[in-house]
């Protein structure tokens, strides 16, 4: 971003992994030099469920020059990031997009990431991706703030 002229700092790279499908997490918070693969990991999140990732020097790297961090959320808490963004901004994402959420609201809560900060979280996974998930953990169909949804849909159609 900064090469690209968009802004004038290296942004902080910030990893969100599910619990059970944490081994990045678990190497950058013990200050480890090598990941431990995990045999069997198991979230929620069906894209991030991922015991060996690939490309996880890069992305330690990543993490390391941009003094960011990393944070460790629970399936309760992707499940909660997707429907409070379902509700809230009309948005139906997968559980991985999900855990970029709920890992904001956790570093947020923590003090590690401050409110007045620009944070951007990926988010590109649509909800029908992994429609499982829904009818898993939702009995009953929740309200979505319409006026939220409108003055979203307005911002993006230029006459909000």
């Amino acid at each position: 971003l900064r090469e690209l002229g968009i802004t004038r700092e290296t942004p902080k790279m910030m990893g969100v992994q599910a619990e059970g499908a944490a081994p990045f997490a678990h190497m950058i918070l013990q200050n480890l030099d090598k990941l431990t693969p995990l045999d069997k990991p198991e979230t929620v999140a069906s894209a991030i469920r991922i015991g060996a990732p690939v490309n996880w020097s890069k992305a330690k790297a990543a993490v390391v020059e941009s003094k960011g961090g990393v944070t460790v959320v629970s399936d309760e808490e992707i499940v909660d990031a997707q429907r409070e963004l379902a509700r809230l901004e009309g948005l139906f994402v997968e559980p991985a997009s999900a855990a970029s959420i709920a890992g904001l609201v956790k570093m947020l809560e923590q003090g590690v990431i401050s409110r007045d900060e620009t944070i951007v979280c990926v988010a590109t996974g649509h909800g029908l991706k992994d429609p499982d998930i829904v009818v898993r953990f939702y009995e009953e169909p929740f309200e979505v703030e319409s006026s939220r949804v409108e003055e979203v849909v307005g911002r993006v159609l230029g006459c909000g």
